[in-house]
């Protein structure tokens, strides 16, 4: 099942060193906001409060961020929305607490500081939109009690439900969407497009969704269908990364079922795309671009990259390259949503 093969993913990442985005130490500073400034009468979060946002076009916060060997060339254009869905940030195996809280300053720093910096500045030349939200415990995909962590997922969901509710109310007025999503977030992504989305008239709203580092089984929509090029819109993208050779036994179990784009190419093929096509990636250093990082090939239901090229690199010994699925083809991706965009408005 799908939730079998997120416990094994998360099994396997959650011990492991990594280079990319989550490794920053820097921590943002922030005030803690008291539990009556965080929730609504109903016990909800209360969206109508920029404190529930971790990234909102109305504050500063790191998600503004850009690589500054970009900024020369950066642009904004405030007539199309990103609605960002972070990935995992509560990893802690101390904290037995199933969702995370909202008011908890060092988890948020965390997670700013991590994958709003890292991740959702990829997608900054848009406004950007990021709700908190009570997201699950990192062990909710790999605990043998699926009934606690269902209710944990369904209460993440819940909140990113009404996060979106209220961003489509309020904030919208009628601009195009763009759906980006990592990891936990892509389990969360996958539901709100099919809840809003798939066969909706939201859809004709879709520039595309980015749903990335989830398995997306072939069956999820009935409707939206995977872009088969660059400049498709109305459709999603998404890849899991891995050294070649590296096929997790959870991949191999689902039997090619997973939508898989290769992030150089654009494309749903095999054809190998060399690194020469990747234009950037941001690691650990984030005003640090490096070119030519990876190179990508699909194979079955995940994306093989033959060898990574970066200073230090050959001390990089991980096969699982979940935790750099955006940071490796960073300016790829950049580019490709002003391609998409552009697409939009010409169609």
């Amino acid at each position: 099942s799908c939730l079998t093969s997120r416990r094994l993913l998360f099994a396997i990442i959650s011990w492991q060193l990594f280079y990319f985005a989550s490794c920053s130490t820097t921590r943002a500073p922030v005030h803690a906001p008291s539990p009556s400034s965080v929730f609504d009468a109903s016990g909800n979060p209360d969206y109508s409060k920029l404190v529930n946002w971790a990234a909102h076009p109305a504050k500063s916060n790191p998600s503004d961020s850009i690589p500054r060997p970009l900024q020369a060339s950066s642009i904004h254009d405030s007539s199309v929305d990103v609605f960002f869905l972070y990935p995992t940030s509560l990893t802690n195996l101390k904290d037995t607490a199933w969702n995370a809280d909202l008011s908890d300053t060092a988890l948020n720093a965390k997670t700013d500081m991590s994958s709003i910096l890292y991740q959702a500045s990829a997608f900054n030349e848009f406004r950007v939109f990021a709700p908190r939200y009570r997201q699950a415990h990192l062990r909710a995909y790999y605990t043998p009690d699926t009934a606690i962590a269902l209710r944990a997922f369904d209460l993440a969901y819940n909140d990113l439900r009404s996060a979106f509710q209220y961003y489509l109310s309020h904030f919208n007025s009628g601009r195009p969407i763009i759906i980006a999503s990592h990891s936990q977030g892509s389990t969360h992504a996958q539901r709100l497009l099919r809840e809003f989305f798939d066969g909706k008239p939201l859809q004709k709203k879709l520039v595309a969704a980015y749903v990335i580092g989830m398995a997306i089984p072939k069956n999820t929509f009935s409707s939206l269908q995977p872009c088969r090029d660059s400049a498709q819109t109305g459709c999603l993208v998404g890849w899991r990364s891995f050294k070649e050779g590296y096929e997790p036994e959870f991949v191999q179990k689902e039997n090619g079922n997973s939508i898989v784009t290769n992030p150089l190419s654009w494309t749903l093929t095999n054809e190998y795309a060399p690194r020469d096509l990747n234009h950037g990636a941001v690691l650990k250093k984030f005003n640090s671009v490096v070119a030519k990082v990876a190179d990508a090939q699909i194979h079955d239901d995940i994306i093989w990259i033959s060898k990574l090229h970066f200073p230090g690199s050959m001390f990089y010994r991980t096969k699982n390259y979940h935790v750099g699925d955006i940071n490796l083809f960073y300016v790829n991706i950049r580019e490709n949503l002003r391609t998409r965009v552009a697409a939009y408005r010409k169609n």
